[in-house]
């Protein structure tokens, strides 16, 4: 019993010694979305302020596919040391609500270190379509009965979730085309051959701007401080349709307590720079900044209830 004893006390020390020194090599990012996606977006504005402040290169590995189930699957699998840590976002828990089986297991098979920000997605259009309001939408897909098809950026993405739940609500009837990521739909987006689909903000606003698609309104609370004209889904009748969604960093299950709590530290001290919040505005992110291993734990279980509760509602299954 003693020797049990001391052996935990020696493994706690050693783990705690090994914490403080960390980190001591390059530290390896997985993002699980592709080139251009919001978090690939949002990593690459941190992760040069973010390897100066944890005196250790940051080395982005994008590992996309599968609605963010590929690089979390890798990161599962690593050796819980700091060194091989994911960038991922709301989709972990919705591909975990409808019931895709993967080889991990949410949340248990991680370890929550800091969320970076929260994403609005704005519900956009063909301009071919000439729809003007989400009331316009349901009207056209009411009377294309089933003809209408909608892009997302994967099954169990935050982009498939919103649009399930804006289905379910108005009693639609459109068909999700599932691609790679966030771009990849966007372009079939602005080609016109989908319809429709709640894209993030950040892939979202570069061709509103530019005229290519018509935004119709943001599941943000309040109206975009980039793009004030365009209306939220609560103003044009739809309450409580809130579907902000968080992006994080999480390591693998057993990550030592001190280096999750340096992580999130490290991270929350970036974000709170004037240069990284003026170059993460125009994507219309909203930044957190006071996460931390609890809060994102609990904000982790929050988030899957929620959506959860989508899956019931909407009655989506996995492919």
């Amino acid at each position: 019993m003693k020797r049990t004893v001391l052996a935990a006390i020696l493994a706690l020390a050693a783990g705690l010694a090994g914490a403080q020194e960390y980190p001591t090599k390059p530290i390896r990012m997985v993002v699980a979305w592709p080139p251009g996606s919001v978090i690939d977006v949002l990593m690459r504005i941190i992760s040069e302020p973010l390897a100066r402040e944890l005196g250790q290169p940051v080395v982005i590995d994008n590992r996309a596919g599968a609605a963010g189930v590929i690089g979390a699957d890798y990161v599962a699998q690593a050796a819980p040391d700091g060194y091989t840590l994911l960038f991922t976002s709301a989709a972990l828990n919705m591909v975990n609500a409808m019931g895709t089986k993967t080889a991990y297991k949410v949340p248990d098979s991680f370890t929550p270190i800091v969320n970076v920000c929260w994403s609005p997605l704005i519900l956009v259009a063909h301009p071919s379509l000439n729809v003007k309001s989400p009331q316009d939408l349901v009207e056209l897909a009411k009377a294309r009965r089933g003809q209408l098809f909608y892009a997302t950026a994967g099954n169990g993405a935050p982009s498939h979730f919103t649009a399930e739940m804006f289905r379910a609500r108005t009693g639609i009837e459109a068909t999700p085309v599932p691609f790679r990521g966030s771009p990849q739909a966007m372009t079939e987006q602005i080609a016109g051959r989908v319809a429709f689909h709640f894209a993030v903000s950040s892939t979202a606003l570069p061709p509103i701007r530019d005229k290519k698609i018509v935004a119709i309104a943001t599941t943000a609370k309040h109206r975009l401080a980039v793009a004030p004209d365009i209306p939220t889904m609560e103003e044009m009748g739809y309450p409580s349709f809130n579907a902000s969604y968080w992006n994080g960093i999480l390591g693998p299950a057993g990550l030592p307590t001190p280096i999750a709590e340096r992580v999130a530290a490290a991270v929350n001290k970036v974000l709170a720079r004037p240069d990284v919040q003026q170059r993460a505005a125009p994507s219309a992110n909203e930044i957190d900044g006071k996460s931390g291993p609890q809060q994102m734990a609990k904000m982790i279980r929050d988030d899957y209830a929620t959506w959860a509760e989508v899956v019931r509602v909407a009655n989506i299954k996995p492919e």
